[in-house]
């Protein structure tokens, strides 16, 4: 049988996955590395399936009420004057699928209000090293004193420190897809109310995106390289560095975009990136969301993916009663067609990003042209819902793991146990 479960990563799938553990009668655990749940991040999408999680999780109404308000994506030329617009809202409307923006932030912060009174969380602490046995993972964090846990699970994201210390070092799973993007906070009078403005040039794209529900703004950068730059994706001023050489002498509002962001203590920067693994799991360690399958930034996919993989993983734990290898098996089975489905289907970082003039004018014909929505309607055909129904693991009779708390699982005390080496 197993209890208590750590899960570290407290952005999306880790409180997600938690809420669902706990309703079934597991301990979950949270540990996040930030000192505070992390507020920026950029909008995302809890669409498809994702929005079936959330209805049976209650948050749906407050998810609508915290909705982006966003309309769509105005391209512009340097002189500041829309070329050609998205109207992504219309449509949204016309395919009827019921999605919904939100600031990823906002889902954060939701998430841990309806987990907290029933969750452990323990900010500003990461860990260190795992040690499986067979009856549970001996963790040492950076921190706090070493700990013994019946499962540990990964939704700490695509430099995950869990994928790395159980299955090895991030270059083996990770596919890089010839872009580097960033986001910062942004001065509001730059951008259209409740409109992406974004100015492409060859092979990069420098945009405001500027929520209706939100005072702010956030700058968004997207930048072509062929070859993977060399840098710590810890080191925060290198990347504010690498950024500001990208986009040095671009026109429109750029050089008041780089101000801001580089002033931003929530600067974020990163590759454009894919997670494709083998497997997900490893004897008394899972991984879920994008510690395991990011499906990469611009294919609008991250949240939906992170929010039904914990449904299905808190659900196949409890319905296997105390089997986790089954469980993790099953979770994999239910979850995998959907990861493949999504990291080849979704917008085209192309779309966004053309790589040279003669794109950049496609695109904007395009966008003015029946063609796209009807693009827009083909991934729909192919979407998750078309696949296979969520389960219900609470339907019919009980399939809780535990029925209640039960005895804390034993602790190791420092004094006993002695943390070994970061591998």
């Amino acid at each position: 049988m197993y209890e208590r479960i750590l899960i570290s990563g407290a952005s999306i799938a880790g409180p997600a996955l938690a809420f669902w553990l706990a309703r079934y009668g597991f301990r979950p655990t949270v540990v996040e590395l930030a000192p505070r749940l992390r507020e920026g991040g950029n909008g995302v999408d809890v669409r498809a399936q994702a929005v079936e999680v959330a209805e049976r999780m209650g948050i749906m109404p407050r998810i609508r009420a915290a909705a982006a308000d966003v309309i769509g994506m105005s391209f512009v030329n340097a002189a500041d004057r829309s070329v050609a617009r998205i109207d992504m809202q219309a449509i949204q409307r016309k395919q009827a699928g019921g999605e919904v923006e939100i600031m990823r932030g906002d889902l954060a912060a939701i998430l841990y209000d309806v987990t907290k009174n029933d969750v452990e969380y323990v900010l500003g602490d990461s860990i260190r090293t795992l040690e499986q046995a067979d009856d549970g993972v001996m963790v040492c964090f950076e921190r706090g004193p070493s700990r013994r846990f019946d499962l540990v699970i990964g939704a700490d994201g695509v430099h995950s420190t869990v994928r790395h210390l159980t299955f090895g070092p991030e270059s083996q799973f990770i596919r890089y897809m010839g872009h580097y993007f960033a986001f910062a906070n942004a001065d509001p009078a730059l951008g259209e109310d409740r409109w992406v403005t974004a100015y492409n040039e060859p092979g990069k794209m420098a945009g405001v995106y500027r929520s209706g529900n939100h005072a702010g703004a956030k700058a968004n950068f997207i930048f072509r390289r062929r070859e993977p730059l060399s840098y710590d994706h810890r080191d925060m001023e290198q990347q504010k560095r690498l950024l500001s050489e990208a986009f040095a002498g671009v026109p429109w509002q750029v050089p008041e975009l780089l101000a801001g962001a580089l002033a931003d203590p929530d600067f974020y920067f990163d590759a454009l990136s894919q997670v494709r693994m083998p497997s997900w799991s490893s004897g008394r360690v899972a991984l879920v969301g994008d510690a395991a399958y990011c499906a990469s930034p611009v294919s609008g996919a991250g949240a939906m993916l992170a929010l039904t993989g914990a449904y299905r993983l808190a659900g196949e734990l409890s319905a296997a009663a105390g089997d986790h290898r089954a469980a993790f098996r099953r979770y994999e089975e239910g979850h995998r067609k959907i990861v493949e489905r999504m990291q080849q289907v979704g917008p085209n970082v192309r779309l966004v990003v053309p790589k040279n003039r003669i794109g950049v004018w496609a695109r904007n014909t395009i966008t003015r042209s029946p063609l796209l929505e009807s693009m827009a309607g083909m991934e729909r055909i192919v979407s998750p819902g078309r696949i296979a129904p969520l389960p219900d693991f609470e339907a019919g009779s009980p399939v809780l793991a535990v029925k209640g708390p039960g005895p804390a699982s034993p602790q190791a005390s420092p004094s006993r146990y002695r943390c070994g080496s970061r591998a």
